[in-house]
């Protein structure tokens, strides 16, 4: 159900909400673009979730929650069963809501956490904020994507985001562009792809002061990782299921969904 940018009146709302209560078969809801504009929407929205057990990506790019909104819909997103990505860019928030983030994202075997986050365009979360959400990052045993693109990070945080990545055995993919990042960042981060293990297949650097030549290198490494795991895989089918034909011509693809056919996050798009 997408509601993007939709104008809802406040008896609508609470029907929409209603219905996200009852649904068993609703799996992505998007409320992007200011469509939870107050606070009575947000405690709505936060009911109509503890109820739901069926939504498993949840877009409210755009919306004025901030860290105080964000703490009414937490209790409702830490117990859901089944929420894997979850889109809060643009989402007016601060350390405090990164703090209550952190806990959507638990450490290795506690619980089910997020898959794909994005965190675009939050320049209220200070230094301090995202390196507790690298930490986070780097004992998540699951998330897979993570956008944080138009934030004001600068190449102390892509330092400690580095850390993280190497930390990582899950996250594929990871969007820095527009960050304030320069060559010395990005020098960190094709160390790090060049002499740690890296699940990281996908590294967003565009519109940062960064020299094209470092952006080809850290991009040729990642290439050349995902070529290597493919080739390994596809000797282990060789193996095991000696009947198959190998079709080597298919082009290289990178994934980045969560299970659900096109990525949960693409509607994410402003």
């Amino acid at each position: 159900l997408s509601l993007r940018g939709c104008q809802l009146s406040e008896r609508d709302f609470g029907h929409v909400c209603r219905g996200v209560a009852e649904s068993r078969s609703l799996a992505q809801l998007n409320l992007n673009l200011g469509i939870v504009s107050n606070i009575n929407r947000v405690k709505q929205l936060a009911e109509a979730l503890k109820t739901n057990r069926s939504v498993q990506s949840l877009f409210l790019h755009g919306s004025p929650l901030t860290d105080a909104g964000l703490a009414l819909l937490n209790p409702a997103l830490s117990i859901h069963p089944s929420l894997v990505a979850l889109d809060l860019g643009d989402c007016m928030l601060g350390d405090e809501g990164i703090n209550l983030i952190c806990g959507l994202l638990p450490p290795d075997g506690a619980k089910s956490g997020l898959k794909e986050l994005t965190l675009s365009a939050n320049p209220g979360i200070t230094s301090k904020g995202w390196g507790r959400l690298a930490i986070a990052v780097a004992h998540s045993s699951q998330l897979r994507v993570l956008n944080l693109d138009y934030n004001p990070l600068g190449d102390q945080v892509a330092g400690m985001l580095a850390v993280a990545v190497a930390s990582s055995r899950t996250l594929e993919v990871l969007d820095l562009e527009g960050t304030g990042l320069t060559n010395q960042s990005a020098q960190t981060l094709l160390d790090m792809v060049e002499n740690y293990p890296t699940a990281l297949r996908t590294l967003i650097l565009a519109e940062n002061n960064i020299s094209p030549e470092l952006q080809q290198q850290i991009s040729d490494l990642l290439s050349e990782g995902e070529e290597e795991e493919e080739t390994e895989a596809r000797e282990v089918t060789s193996r095991e299921n000696p009947w198959i034909c190998q079709n080597n011509s298919s082009s290289q693809m990178v994934l980045v969904t969560s299970g659900l056919g096109d990525s949960l996050l693409a509607e994410t798009e402003m």
